[in-house]
Parts: C-alpha cells; structure tokens; sequence
C-alpha cells in the first residue's frame, strides 16, 4: 500500500507539468520543435547549400500556414509569412518585438552590433553609422572603388579567357571593404583579414555547438582574431585623427571615431565600433558579391544588353 502511494505522489507532479504543458501549447501556433537544440537547422542548411531555401519555406507554408513554430540554431522560433506578417514586424516598437538575432550570430558578431539594439542605443548606433554616408563623403568613396575595380581587372580579368565569377567578386568586394571601412592598402595585413573574415562567417549560420573542430568553434576564434586586428586599426585611426589631423571622412572607422556628443565625448564606445564595424563587413561582402554575380551573368548571356551598356 505505501508503495503504490508513493508511486502516486511521485506521478503527480509529472502529471500536472504534461497538464500544464498541454495547455500552453494551445496557445502557439502548429509546427514542431523537433529534435531538441537541433530542430529544423540542418534541414534549412542543407537547403540553403543546395539553393532550395525558397522551396523550403514555400513547402512550410503548405504544411502549417502563414505562422508555425520551429527551433533554428538551439532557439525556439517563430515564422511568420506574408503583407500582414511585415508589417506587424516593422511597424512594432521595442515593446513589442525587438532585434535578437540567433546565437551563433551574437556571438561572433558581439552584442553591441545594431542588430542586438534597440531604442535610444539603436538610433545612437545607426545615426552614427549613417553619418558615414554623406554626399561629401561619398565623393571620395567612388574614387577608391573605381581604383579597386581597375586594379582588380587587371590582375585577375585581362588576358584570361575563363574566369570564376563568384570567388573573384568576394574578394573585389572585400578589397572595396577594406578601402572604405578601414583605409587599408594591398598587403599582406589585408591577406590576413580575407582569412580570417572567411572562417569568421563560414560558421555564422550553423549549429551553435562550441567544441573543437566544429565550425562554428572555428568561426568563433576566427571572429576574436578579426576583433583584435580591428581594435588595431582604430587605435591606429584614432593617433592619425587626432594627432596628424587626418579627415574624418577617409573610411568608416576614423569616420566613428570623429563623432562627438554635446560634452564633446565620443559617441560610440570602442566595443560599439568594433561589432557594428564587423556586423558592416558581412553585411556587405555576400550580398555585394553575389548581385555583382548575377549582372555579370545577366550581360554575359545577354549581348545585346551587354553592348548597350558598353556604348
């Protein structure tokens, strides 16, 4: 008889947390979690590599609808799809819904990226960042990316009668990078930045697993040596700056540097340049490379427009 009393009691709190559980799982939207931490991640980045994703995402939509629970990246997760779907996201003020990006993303990424912020610290940040991009700045960032491009062209087009679209675009777009954000000459100390950005964001969307030889683990030591070599950088900036009476629209880091509050103190923190600086990097090396990817595909199956645009 005490036996099966205490079976009893030791059942009913297992029975009222599977009660409880029930309840409010009423109240999210159908999907699974799947495998617990794993989820879904590797199904979307086998997708991904195999240039599926949009397919992915369409089947999900057949399956649960507009809105559905998954986990990606060890988070639970929602997906929301659709007008109504954008606009809630944003329209939404920082007491609704706010920046968080996954985990492997924060951590190689830093927290103080404008993608991890939000309210006063986010349009700090952003306002900063767009100071970047004045009309009399700009003038003198077309002149360094034209001296990229012909560089470019005549160390890895001219002459050769197969190029690597894709590959060679990376690296045009990481030498443009390195002119713009950090003042940075052909080198070997820019060598040594493409190696390192590599590794940093090959782990950026992947499992967020930190063991020895996992990629993310890579990407993670990658991401603290590209954050050393920044913090190098603004040193070096902040000595031209101020001492040598540098421009303070020469690139984006002595551009950071030169920005000034009402008590004359600098605006953004050096952790703040570091991680927006870095979040800058990746947000324009993929997306650049592969746009310029595709026009050059577009003109080379396409002469007629390719010599409209010539002439």
């Amino acid at each position: 008889m005490n036996v099966f009393f205490g079976l009893f009691l030791f059942l009913i709190p297992i029975f009222l947390l599977l009660v409880r559980r029930g309840r409010s799982s009423q109240s999210l939207p159908p999907g699974s979690f799947g495998i617990p931490f794993i989820g879904q991640s590797l199904s979307l980045l086998w997708a991904m590599r195999a240039n599926t994703a949009e397919r992915w995402l369409e089947e999900r939509v057949q399956k649960y609808g507009p809105i559905s629970k998954l986990r990606l990246f060890g988070k639970p997760t929602v997906f929301i799809f659709g007008q109504a779907a954008n606009k809630f996201v944003f329209t939404s003020d920082s007491s609704m819904i706010s920046n968080q990006q996954v985990q492997s993303v924060r951590m190689i990424l830093g927290d103080r990226n404008l993608l991890e912020l939000s309210g006063e610290d986010h349009k700090r940040v952003r306002d900063s960042l767009v100071s970047f991009l004045k009309p009399e700045s700009l003038k003198q960032y077309v002149g360094k990316m034209d001296g990229e491009i012909r560089k470019h062209l005549e160390m890895h087009w001219e002459g050769k009668q197969k190029v690597t679209v894709l590959p060679l675009m990376k690296r045009l777009t990481f030498d443009i990078i390195c002119s713009l954000l950090f003042g940075l000459e052909r080198g070997a100390r820019r060598d040594d930045f493409v190696k390192y950005f590599q590794e940093m964001i090959d782990g950026m969307w992947s499992v967020p697993v930190n063991l020895p030889l996992t990629r993310y683990n890579r990407s993670l030591r990658a991401s603290a040596v590209v954050g050393e070599m920044v913090i190098d950088l603004i040193h070096e900036k902040r000595v031209e700056f101020e001492q040598k009476g540098a421009s303070s629209h020469q690139d984006l880091i002595t551009c950071l540097l030169s920005i000034r509050g009402k008590d004359n103190t600098q605006v953004l923190s050096e952790n703040e340049i570091v991680h927006n600086v870095m979040l800058v990097m990746v947000a324009g090396h993929d997306t650049s490379s592969v746009l310029i990817t595709f026009i050059v595909r577009l003109l080379a199956n396409n002469p007629t427009v390719f010599e409209n645009i010539l002439r």
